[in-house]
């Protein structure tokens, strides 16, 4: 199987919002196992599809490289809407394959409820919290076009500035392939 290039800040299609998937055939299921394979070589636990280049609305998660998530099973959630938020707000430290060597505090829900498609087209809603649903809501933020430095401060975002830019010049070297120029 291949590895996908991963796209990085600046990239058009990060900004986009993802088109609701039509039909789970084939075509996707390939796109989906691409999708695990690239995200598990680039040591990520979470990846959407505008990540790799594509505008479908959907994500992958495997928690399962995480201490104390090692049993959680991986998942596909296909065109996702969080239906519901709690009002407790944690912050807690991110990073992002789309922002190689960038890690910030994002602030968030402590939980969500989401709901979903599988790959076998059945319906699910679940409450999520903790790690969990801070990497869905990470996740469903590329859906929408949004991004780590569109969740933090000004101040802190004005800081990441020099990065982004070195980013977008791909004058990074990160451990997996990215998109070129």
């Amino acid at each position: 199987m291949s590895v996908l290039p991963i796209t990085v800040y600046g990239d058009k299609i990060l900004r986009e919002i993802a088109k609701p998937i039509e039909n789970i055939d084939g075509e996707v299921i390939a796109k989906i196992q691409q999708m695990f394979f690239t995200m598990r070589q680039a040591s990520g636990i979470g990846l959407a599809a505008n990540q790799v280049g594509w505008n479908g609305k959907l994500f992958v998660i495997d928690l399962s490289p995480v201490e104390g998530f090692e049993d959680h099973k991986p998942v596909v959630m296909i065109n996702p809407e969080i239906v519901e938020k709690s009002d407790e707000l944690v912050i807690f430290e991110e990073g992002c394959l789309s922002l190689p060597f960038i890690r910030a505090e994002v602030e968030r829900p402590e939980s969500i409820v989401i709901r979903y498609y599988d790959t076998d087209e059945k319906e699910h809603e679940i409450e999520a919290d903790d790690w969990f649903a801070r990497v869905i809501q990470h996740e469903y933020d590329h859906l929408l076009g949004k991004m780590i430095p569109d969740r933090v401060t000004p101040d802190l975002k004005k800081k990441m500035q020099k990065e982004l830019l070195r980013i977008m010049k791909r004058q990074i070297e990160p451990d997996y392939i990215i998109t070129e120029k």
